[in-house]
């Protein structure tokens, strides 16, 4: 007998074999306990995950010489036949190669008429959304009121390209992915028959591998013991999946954690010479920081993490280097940059902006903390003024701070179309000197006067405030201009 492949031979033959689905088994079970089958069914959902192997299992239970029946016997003709592809009341189609008019116009010819062998007669078309609009349009009425003892299944990995008026005929179900736990225990399951040496790691690796696929991880472990034998290791697991070293990982994380902005260059490098694709890589990357994320927060991450003693362990060692706070900031910030890096012309170059600026987030000031930290100042700091104390309040000095690249901009130049009478009319608030009085009237403020010395003069006054210094050291800043406070009635005016 010829070799059946292990996602062939572990196809469920029955709705309890049947892995992740547990929804749609237990409707369908009880729609034919009580005899609510309906006459049109849309499965939906990725790769891989059973809806084929339902829509079999269903066309047995209609069909088997103990049914209708929840649990068919694969035994009988009917069964039999079915699970061999060679009942001819059991049509399974092609949608991509039948998706035209005329294909669906023979179709409905040949559901005009009865089961010839078995009680029901069922359609199963594949990938139904490659059908054509004109197709589609000429199966609505069959579809909505087919023959007695007919039934329609579809199955789509695209449900969005399905047309509304096709999903309103048709009772949906969604397959979901399966989850990594569930597919690790089926493979384990497969394992223990074959009599297969596999690591619970090694079944993780290729739980994860095949993305919540159950064909697809039935695929791996058999390319697996084609290529070890019966005795499969973690090591060659690695290089048959293609798996990135874990390793490198931690290197990323803790250079990000250390702040060795110039590690990330030559770690970079290290990722293209191996051949890593660095859009794959930076995916992988972000759930590395997910699960140190999720190992410095939860309790009991081992019931979550498929994960060695050995690699736990450094899993926890690395997660409690820093806090849940810092490891959620640099997650956020990588999945933020995913789509970028997607895009991006320069991958590399991208990939490596995106970790150098994750090495320097600890430098970084909660603007809560800052603000509380210059009103504490000015509360209770003495100015240094002639000995008297500062009282809380605006600062003496209005300060106009600028980003140290930038330059002061002029001031700009006097309308000269000013009336005469307004340029002579005395100012009702005359400005404040710099110690705090009213300038008397006529008199040219300090800054104007003698703008070098003066300038000087209050920028080494400001410096004195810690207020001040502190501002510049937060923000990076540098004074630009000491201008005298406005008075109350400036302000309101």
């Amino acid at each position: 007998m010829a070799y059946l492949v292990y996602a062939r031979k572990y196809r469920p033959k029955t709705f309890e074999e049947m892995v992740g689905q547990k929804a749609v088994v237990q409707t369908l079970q009880n729609a034919i306990r009580s005899g609510r089958v309906a006459q049109a069914y849309l499965f939906s959902g990725m790769r891989g995950v059973g809806k084929t192997t339902a829509a079999r299992i269903l066309a047995k239970a209609l069909n088997c010489v103990n049914g209708p029946t929840p649990t068919p016997c694969n035994v009988c003709e009917f069964c039999t036949a079915i699970d061999e592809d060679r009942l001819v009341d059991v049509l399974e189609i092609d949608g991509a190669s039948n998706r035209g008019i005329d294909d669906i116009r023979q179709l409905r010819e040949s559901v005009q008429y009865k089961a010839m062998h078995s009680r029901y007669k069922v359609i199963y078309i594949d990938e139904v959304h490659q059908i054509t609009k004109d197709g589609f349009n000429a199966l609505l009425k069959t579809l909505e009121e087919p023959p007695p003892q007919t039934l329609f299944i579809f199955a789509t990995t695209e449900f969005h390209k399905v047309p509304a008026t096709i999903v309103s005929r048709c009772q949906h179900f969604e397959f979901k992915r399966v989850s990594q736990r569930e597919m690790v225990n089926h493979l384990n399951f497969v394992a223990d028959k074959e009599k297969l040496t596999v690591t619970p790691y090694g079944l993780s690796l290729i739980a994860e591998a095949s993305e919540g696929s159950i064909r697809d991880a039935q695929s791996l472990l058999d390319q697996a013991v084609a290529f070890c034998g019966e005795s499969i290791g973690d090591a060659d697991l690695r290089e048959i999946l293609g798996a990135i070293d874990r390793g490198l990982f931690f290197d990323f994380s803790a250079a990000v954690r250390e702040e060795k902005a110039e590690r990330i260059f030559s770690l970079t490098e290290r990722v293209v010479e191996a051949g890593h694709d660095l859009r794959h890589f930076f995916k992988e990357l972000i759930h590395h920081f997910r699960n140190l994320l999720l190992v410095r927060t939860v309790d009991n991450p081992q019931d979550l993490l498929f994960l060695s003693a050995e690699d736990m362990a450094r899993f926890r060692d690395e997660a409690a280097l820093a806090t849940s706070d810092e490891w959620l900031r640099w997650l956020q910030a990588l999945q933020a940059a995913e789509a970028g890096l997607r895009f991006a012309s320069h991958p590399q170059i991208y990939f490596e902006t995106i970790l150098v600026r994750l090495c320097h987030f600890k430098h970084l000031v909660p603007l809560r903390d800052l603000i509380q930290d210059v009103e504490a100042l000015k509360k209770n700091v003495p100015a240094d003024r002639g000995g008297e104390t500062r009282a809380a309040g605006p600062s003496p000095l209005s300060i106009a701070a600028r980003p140290a690249a930038t330059k002061t901009s002029p001031r700009p130049a006097a309308n000269p179309a000013a009336p005469a009478a307004e340029a002579k009319a005395p100012a009702e608030n005359p400005p404040l000197s710099p110690s705090g009085s009213a300038a008397s009237a006529g008199e040219v403020p300090t800054s104007e006067r003698a703008p070098a010395a003066s300038r000087d003069a209050d920028k080494a006054m400001a410096l004195k405030d810690p207020a001040v210094n502190l501002f510049m050291k937060k923000f990076k800043a540098r004074i630009t201009a000491v201008e005298p406070p406005a008075t109350k009635r400036d302000e309101e005016d």
